[in-house]
């Protein structure tokens, strides 16, 4: 069952979402050569809880980390550890806060200095795949819009989307009903209904579309050892058309 949200209970996940979206500006600033994911992770939690918030990660289904930082080939739900960021690395960073009883959850992928072409283009194509299936968040459409505009996105400039991770509902659960796929047939799907608020998030590989899981139990690699993306925003519909809950661009 897809839970719908009244427009003050949206502006409470914005709420949350104002929190995230400077905590991700900080991360985003502190993602340099020699940092360790570790480090990020504690300067996440300590700002979230800073402002009367939790890490809505931290815990969930026994994940240890307040962020997933996941470099690389490693596509989501990195450990955050030892792992010191290079220079050319590529890092996705996964943020959840919770604020009064509502989540909110948003991801970007950062480069760590100058990174290679082919680098640079996957993080563009995955962002902008994101936006293209935001833009479908409008009353009277279809969750396939969504989810086909993602994969019209990506694949039309010769990338992966990977198919066995997907977005979601989100509310006062971290995940709710309904599962939103980067790929599938638009106008299929339930009805897209003001109040309804998905996670949105394409994954990506700049390889095949296959992945595997780490010996960590949480962390997901690209099969082939492909540099990968994770863009993410929760996004609301309303009688105005989409509402980002969690803008981070608008902080770029």
């Amino acid at each position: 069952m897809i839970i719908r949200k009244t427009p003050e209970q949206v502006d409470q996940m914005a709420a949350a979402g104002d929190i995230l979206v400077r905590t991700m500006t900080m991360l985003k600033s502190k993602a340099r050569p020699g940092i360790t994911t570790l480090e990020l992770d504690e300067a996440a939690e300590k700002f979230i809880r800073s402002q009367g918030a939790t890490p809505s990660f931290k815990g969930y289904r026994g994940f240890p980390g307040s962020i997933c930082a996941s470099p690389n080939s490693m596509v989501v739900h990195g450990i955050p550890g030892s792992y010191e960021c290079k220079r050319g690395d590529v890092l996705s960073i996964d943020i959840g806060v919770t604020k009064d009883g509502w989540v909110a959850d948003a991801a970007v992928t950062v480069p760590i200095g100058p990174i290679s072409t082919e680098a640079k283009q996957l993080l563009g194509v995955t962002r902008n795949a994101l936006f293209d299936g935001a833009r479908q968040m409008v009353a009277g459409n279809h969750l396939g819009d969504v989810s086909n505009a993602i994969q019209r996105s990506v694949e039309s400039n010769g990338l992966s989307v990977i198919r066995t991770l997907v977005g979601h509902g989100i509310g006062r659960e971290m995940h709710e009903e309904p599962q939103v796929p980067n790929f599938g047939e638009a106008g299929r799907g339930p009805e897209l209904e003001i109040g309804t608020v998905l996670a949105i998030e394409p994954m990506v590989n700049a390889g095949g579309p296959l992945v595997r899981m780490g010996d960590d139990g949480w962390s997901v690699f690209s099969e082939d050892g492909s540099l990968a993306a994770h863009f993410e925003f929760t996004v609301a519909v309303t009688p105005d058309g989409p509402r980002i809950l969690t803008p981070w661009h608008e902080a770029e």
